[in-house]
Order: structure tokens, then C-alpha cells, then sequence
């Protein structure tokens, strides 16, 4: 009863913070160019994920993700990238859609062509009541070159609450 109690107050609290995340994600997104990050790299765009809807199984869930690269050095260019996003843990309820944006960096200013595709791994936390909010754990991609943000935080509506092990695979369209 007590896991109960603890589950539902949880969940409470992001709900509360869900409505103002579901609403930014909405709005468009601008970062600063060539910002360094901790590791003394180099701030080069961003990656806008939608996250397909879909039904939590108990013990995981599956879902397709499409993602845009947007560049903010150099040329401005546009990448695309589709993948899945695939959760094992507790994972009850459904979404209708999700939305997820990080910051991507890089050692210098310089990109290449697909530099994102690759596993990212770590886990996730959501809790969702119409419009809910989780927060993502990953690591991995490119071997030590390219790097996402290791924490972000999704947008996303629906009936929901998840504490699992996530992976995304991410690979160029183009």
C-alpha cells in the first residue's frame, strides 16, 4: 500500500509539471551556437523527436521515433532520422504521442553526414495524466565523437507511468 501511495504522489508531482512540458513542446526551439558543454565540446543543433503512440505491456513497450536533426553551425542543414524506442521495466497505460528534444554536441564544430545513428541506452521515467512529462537517461550513439544530451525530458499525452530500462536506435533516412 505504501509503494502505492509513494507511486501516486509521484505521479502527482509530474502531472503538475507535465501540463507546462506538454505545452513547451509545442513551441519552437533555438539554442546558441558553439556553446561548450562539460566535456569541452561543442553545441551544434539539436535533435526534435516524435515519438509514436502506443500500449505499455507490463513489462515494456515499443514504439516508433522519427527525428530531425536541426543544425545551428555551418550551413543550418536538416537531417532526418527514424529508429524505435524500446522499453523494459514497468511500463502501464498508453500515449497517443510524445515529443523529446536534446541538445547534440560534438568535440569541434564539424559534423558529418549520419554522425547520429546508433544505440543510445539508460532508462526512463514518466508518469502521464492527459498531458504527463518523463525524464530520459541516455548514453551511447557514435563512440566518443558525437554525443545527445544525457538528460532530457519528454512531452507527451495520454494514460501512463513507466519506470523502465530504455534503448533508442536511431538511423539516417537520407
Amino acid at each position: 500500500m505504501r509503494e502505492i501511495l509513494t507511486l501516486a504522489f509521484s505521479a502527482a508531482s509530474l502531472i503538475v509539471a507535465g501540463a507546462a512540458v506538454a505545452r513547451a513542446a509545442d513551441l519552437p526551439t533555438s539554442y546558441r551556437e558553439e556553446e561548450p558543454d562539460q566535456r569541452n565540446g561543442v553545441k551544434i543543433g539539436y535533435l526534435d523527436c516524435e515519438i509514436g503512440g502506443g500500449v505499455g505491456y507490463v513489462l515494456g513497450s515499443a514504439k516508433e521515433v522519427d527525428c530531425t536533426f536541426h543544425s545551428t553551425v555551418g550551413s543550418k542543414r536538416v537531417e532526418h532520422y527514424s529508429g524505435a524506442i524500446r522499453k523494459m521495466g514497468v511500463d502501464l497505460g498508453f500515449t497517443t504521442r510524445s515529443r523529446l528534444v536534446w541538445l547534440v554536441f560534438a568535440p569541434t564544430a564539424g559534423y558529418h553526414h549520419g554522425s547520429l545513428s546508433g544505440l543510445y541506452q539508460g532508462a526512463t521515467v514518466e508518469a502521464t495524466l492527459g498531458a504527463g512529462v518523463g525524464t530520459n537517461i541516455l548514453v551511447g550513439g557514435t563512440s566518443g565523437s558525437i554525443h545527445l544530451q544525457t538528460v532530457s525530458v519528454t512531452g507527451q499525452l495520454g494514460l501512463n507511468v513507466a519506470a523502465t530500462g530504455t534503448s533508442v536506435t536511431l538511423t539516417s533516412t537520407e
